[in-house]
């Protein structure tokens, strides 16, 4: 960051008062601007036996599969945006929303949070930020092309958990994926 998004006037990077983390502070109107974890909120759709996913239209992972989901919005519930993205990505429906997972991932600066819900009707369709929406079968699911890790580690709870009908919440910290420990 250069400038400050209210004067325009250059910022500069320091601690301030009653902190402990470096921050921009405008070197005029001496705002303090704040940079937070992004929200990324989707679903897991149900409909009988599958699980809805969507081939990303844009990157990053372009062409992959995925779970609906996308960046929370202001003045938005984590359900909401849940819902707006799977309407948006995949023109689904979701009834009857209950979260279900949650990845912590620091070394980008994202928070993951997933709902599991059925699909209403069973009705979906292309929206513009999908090349292709499907329903999978487990055996089906495409799992060398699946674009993130944390949706291989929701599908495969998911599975392993209707085994026995129970969905515990779960809350991960993911680490980055070029690191072994």
């Amino acid at each position: 960051m250069k400038y400050c998004a209210e004067c325009g006037q250059e910022v500069k990077r320091q601690i301030p008062d009653g902190d402990d983390r470096m921050r921009y502070i405008c070197v005029s109107c001496d705002i303090i601007h704040y940079q937070n974890p992004k929200m990324v909120v989707g679903t897991l759709p149900i409909h009988g036996e599958r699980v809805l996913l969507c081939r990303r239209a844009i990157e990053p992972r372009k062409g992959f599969w995925t779970l609906p989901a996308g960046f929370m919005e202001n003045s938005e519930t984590t359900v909401a945006g849940a819902l707006r993205e799977s309407w948006e990505e995949a023109r689904a429906k979701i009834e009857k929303p209950v979260l279900y997972r949650m990845f912590d991932l620091p070394f980008i600066s994202q928070v993951y949070i997933f709902y599991r819900g059925e699909l209403e009707d069973g009705a979906f369709d292309v929206g513009p930020e999908s090349l292709d929406v499907q329903l999978f079968d487990e055996q089906d699911i495409p799992w060398d092309e699946i674009a993130f890790p944390v949706v291989v580690e929701t599908l495969r709870e998911y599975f392993k958990d209707r085994k026995t009908d129970q969905y515990p919440g779960r809350v991960t910290e993911m680490k980055p994926f070029w690191k072994k420990d």
